[in-house]
Parts: C-alpha cells; structure tokens; sequence
C-alpha cells in the first residue's frame, strides 16, 4: 500500500472516530503533518511526523505503517509509534491539569434537606422570609 490519503489515516489509526471529523481537524489547521498545515488529500509517508490533538493533548506521533482500513485498537496502534517529548508533555500536562481542579474544586456543597429546613427555619426566625 503505497497511499493513503491522510484524513483516512487517521481514521483508520482511530485518532478520529469518522472521516469527516479527521477532514474537519485537517481543514482546520489542528493537524499537523511534518511541521506544517497539511490538506485532506496529502499522501502519508513512512517515517513522517504527524501532530494530532486529542481532547486537552496533542499527540506527535510518527508513521510506523500505512492503511486505509479501520480495525482494532490494538492493531491500530501499530501504525504509529508516539515520541518521547509528546508522551513526557501529555503527562505533565495531564498531571497539572489534575492538579488545578483538586485546588480548584468548590469547598461547599448543596444543602441536603435537613439543611434546607434548618435554613428556612432560620430565615423565618430572623424575619427574611
């Protein structure tokens, strides 16, 4: 198999989960293909270093195989193989990200309905209600 359009590519390495969400992200300028924007119909090559976001990361990955068929996720992920510098990046990322929302989280919680009551109670004690 000599090519395979990039859009198919990256469906059939399941980093898109339909055709047209890969054309999408490709027309969008979220993929990268060595470096620069890439089109739709650009050929994958062996070796050639593909930028692909995922959710809050960006995965960069280099082409291992080519195919234009959607299988397994276990054989999927023969098709590429992810660099040292993204695999560090993604996990420190994701570790910040875990991070800020413990700090971020709200101290308080809803009221459960003993709560309410004592509140209204309260609030009619003091005239507000």
């Amino acid at each position: 198999m000599d090519n395979v359009r990039l859009d198919k590519w990256l469906w059939a390495a399941r980093f898109f989960k339909t055709r047209a969400l890969a054309k999408k992200a490709i027309e969008g300028g979220k993929v990268h293909y060595n470096g620069g924007r890439a089109k739709t119909s650009k050929n994958v090559e062996i070796g050639a270093l593909i930028r692909v976001p995922q959710g809050w990361d960006f995965w960069e990955v280099e082409v291992v195989a080519l195919s234009d068929q959607r299988r397994g996720s276990p054989e999927a992920r023969e098709l590429y193989r992810e660099t040292a510098e993204s695999e560090v990046r993604r996990a420190k990322e994701a570790e910040s990200r875990r991070q800020a929302s413990q700090v971020m989280q709200h101290p308080f919680k809803r009221p459960d309905k003993r709560q309410r009551r004592d509140i209204k109670r309260f609030m009619r004690e003091q005239g507000g209600e």
